[in-house]
């Protein structure tokens, strides 16, 4: 495998028209990881990766790998592999020779296309498939002939876009699990497209999560997961409770807002003065549900599903204002429950501008946040 310690963007941009889709990237990938680009959809995380593959020429920034610069080469000389959400498999070839299309390119000795389409082959665990065509295959298998075709070559770096989108929810779990089996057996470095945070957590080393554009937050899914940069990064990575209010009392990162007709305790995120507009943000298990007769907020639950061992419940809050909490008490709709929410979980962030608040979950239910 072509080798390289370092891969670096530096203030990337790519703009169409007056619009910039991508701005000021900087981002360096060391030989190994694996990279994850998160965001919903319109983030800018496909435009980095095309600038990344080469596909896109940039309109701000470099890219270097090591020493040399790369955002000159066309995508023929980057030496990067590429899975597609699509496959992009050749129809009418087997899937031995779609793997081994790219080797036979490169006019390599027969016998050595014929060892390394093998190992390939033995690798994504498809040898009782190789004779057949991409048609014949499943979903998985064809993503499989993709992750081979783009590894057999030994790519200095794989790009894969949002490659697992197209299939099931039994087959993502599975390819995941092969992907960073592939990722870690062959020392590939990764980036990696996604828009779903379960898996970029799941996979990715580190993760680089995006929004209109801009980096938002670079960290490990730890990081990410546990202290979001901002409350836009906390709604993506699954803090479904954000909740526009004015910040009552501050000592050094202890906050405390006004909810539900009473006052509970949040975590500064950011620089946050007494009177201030923020948006507070907790995950649906940080809030607990308890009898009604019980010390917390008082709500009445709105809303039951059903997700295996817990449930998913909606409550209305005194004051209108509605929760999401995780829980396996067996509650159902019309139940009156106090809610309280784990010590430390409420995250306050500045909310940065009026124009940029989410809208407070109010009737009627379902509305989202």
């Amino acid at each position: 495998m072509t080798g390289f310690g370092r891969l670096r963007l530096d203030g990337v941009g790519r703009r169409f028209g007056t619009a910039d889709a991508l701005a000021d990237l900087d981002l360096t990938i060391e030989r190994g990881e694996f990279i994850a680009l998160l965001g919903p959809s319109g983030c800018g995380k496909s435009t980095a990766l095309n600038c990344l593959a080469g596909l896109l020429p940039l309109t701000a920034g470099s890219i270097w790998q090591d020493d040399q610069r790369i955002d000159t080469l066309p995508p023929e000389k980057r030496g990067f592999g590429m899975v597609f959400q699509n496959y992009a498999l050749f129809p009418h070839l087997t899937v031995r020779d779609n793997i081994a299309f790219g080797l036979r390119m490169r006019r390599l000795p027969k016998d050595e296309v014929r060892r390394r389409a093998d190992a390939a082959i033995e690798m994504v665990r498809l040898e009782e498939h190789a004779s057949k065509l991409p048609g014949q295959l499943s979903g998985g298998q064809q993503q499989r002939v993709a992750i081979a075709r783009a590894t057999v070559l030994e790519p200095s770096l794989v790009l894969m876009d949002e490659p697992l989108s197209n299939l099931d929810a039994k087959l993502r779990l599975e390819m995941r699990t092969e992907i960073r089996r592939l990722h870690q057996s062959l020392g590939l470095t990764t980036v990696y497209v996604t828009h779903d945070q379960e898996e970029a957590l799941s996979m990715a080393d580190r993760l680089v999560v995006m929004r209109l554009g801009r980096v938002q937050q670079i960290g490990t899914p730890e990081q990410v997961h546990t202290k979001p940069a901002t409350w836009h990064v906390a709604d993506f990575m699954g803090y479904r409770n954000l909740l526009p209010l004015v910040a009552n009392r501050v000592d050094g990162d202890a906050v405390t807002v006004p909810l539900g007709g009473t006052t509970v305790n949040g975590v500064a995120q950011g620089s946050i003065s007494s009177g201030d507009e923020v948006v507070a943000a907790v995950r649906p298990e940080d809030v607990r549900l308890g009898n009604e007769d019980v010390t917390g907020l008082k709500g009445r639950v709105e809303v039951v599903e059903y997700q295996g061992r817990e449930l998913a419940v909606e409550v209305a809050l005194d004051g209108g204002v509605r929760l999401h909490a995780r829980t396996d008490r067996q509650v159902v709709a019309g139940d009156n429950v106090s809610v309280t929410v784990t010590p430390g979980r409420l995250l306050v962030y500045p909310s940065e501008s009026s124009a940029d608040v989410p809208v407070a979950e109010l009737a009627p239910a379902g509305l989202a946040v």
